[in-house]
């Protein structure tokens, strides 16, 4: 006969500690009491009771946060994708607005900064508290969708690949394969508030606010104003983003080999994978800032140029070559590595974020779809 409060004491005794039955109380090794029963059992039958309770408790399955339940595995990864985003970029903002102004190519002489923290105090001073901030709404709206599919891409084709190429194993060209599909998917999305978000961030911005911001590049520009740094943004976040997922995998390999959820293996991981990735791609974010920006100097620069060539009405920058040759001339081998202490210090905690926010909502989410897949075995049982 079963007793209630006494099976869960029971099997979870059973499985690492010894019980002993004394004049029909239960008391484990130490001889704390467990529990009683409230009908005499013999020594056998508890015997055999708890040996049928700890072969069903050892039998249920451990949870796997890194294999998701079927049919299940998108929807988490893209929840957790989204919401890590989400906080990776708002967090992390006012340094991204300072990495911004840092890449100006000929800044004026009140956004002229010696480093991250003079930049900040400066912005403060100068132009009020909020205004490091000025622009996060638009891209707390592009990043909650373009980091959903990130992730939920990135997962589907990365366990896909490695079961491909080595069943059962890690792969770190799957990774990097995986890291950049899912960026191209990722910038889709995302460059459009990235052009707002920039524009927005530059110091004089002549815009009310977002709506004003959009509305003014369509009306001037055209459609094609939120897509002209495209291909920049892929030729750098392919190899970031591939350097990025490799490195962490890596990482995770070394801290975190049984891939268990462990909130400061991904911490530690995202953040040199982030640092790694940053450092090397800054010259193609200096690039991918001049098409997003479009700084007035550097326009006047090519305008004076071409009216000495064939042609005199050159409206803007565009494409990497010509964005490449107007940062060289304009500051030579050193300006391709402009705000690169902003990006890094931006990257790091951005990174480590990202991470370990996604594992926790991953590791949060699937441990619940696994208990009620185990209460909905139990009702069946019955």
């Amino acid at each position: 006969m079963e007793t209630p409060g006494v099976d869960s004491r029971v099997t979870g005794s059973a499985a690492g500690a010894e019980l002993r039955w004394i004049r029909g109380r239960l008391l484990d090794a130490t001889g704390k009491f467990v529990g009683s029963l409230s009908q005499i059992m013999t020594e056998e039958q508890m015997l055999h009771r708890v040996t049928s309770e700890t072969s069903t408790s050892v039998e249920e399955p451990e949870i796997d946060y890194e294999g998701l339940p079927q049919g299940a595995a998108t929807s988490t990864h893209m929840l957790a994708g989204s919401v890590a985003g989400i906080m990776e970029h708002c967090l992390m903002y006012p340094i991204d607005c300072v990495k911004t102004r840092m890449q100006s190519l000929h800044p004026e002489p009140g956004a002229r900064y010696r480093n991250v923290m003079d930049a900040l105090q400066q912005i403060v001073r100068t132009e009020g508290v909020w205004r490091p901030i000025r622009g996060v709404n638009v891209l707390a709206v592009g990043a909650g969708p373009a980091h959903a599919l990130y992730f939920a891409s990135y997962e589907k084709i990365k366990f896909s690949l490695s079961d491909a190429i080595h069943p059962g194993a890690n792969s770190h060209f799957a990774n990097g394969v995986a890291g950049c599909m899912a960026t191209v998917l990722h910038d889709v999305i995302m460059n459009p508030a990235e052009v707002v978000k920039q524009r927005m961030q530059m110091f004089n911005s002549p815009y009310r606010g977002v709506l004003h911001c959009a509305a003014s590049l369509l009306r001037h520009d055209g459609p094609a104003a939120f897509y002209r740094s495209f291909t920049t943004q892929l030729t750098m976040n392919v190899p970031f983003q591939a350097l990025h997922f490799m490195t962490y995998e890596y990482l995770q390999e070394l801290l975190n080999p049984h891939r268990q959820y462990n909130p400061s293996s991904h911490v530690v991981s995202g953040a040199l994978a982030g640092a790694l990735a940053a450092a090397i791609t800054t010259p193609l974010d200096v690039c991918k800032t001049l098409l997003n920006t479009q700084e007035a100097q550097a326009i006047h620069v090519i305008r004076a140029e071409a009216a000495v060539g064939a042609s005199p009405g050159v409206r803007h920058i565009s494409g990497l070559g010509e964005a490449f040759r107007t940062v060289y001339r304009m500051g030579g081998a050193p300006a391709f590595f402009k705000g690169g202490q902003a990006r890094i210090i931006y990257q790091m905690p951005s990174t480590a974020i990202s991470w370990s926010v996604y594992e926790f909502f991953k590791y949060i989410i699937t441990k619940r779809q696994h208990e009620r897949r185990l209460r909905g075995d139990r009702d069946g049982d019955k």
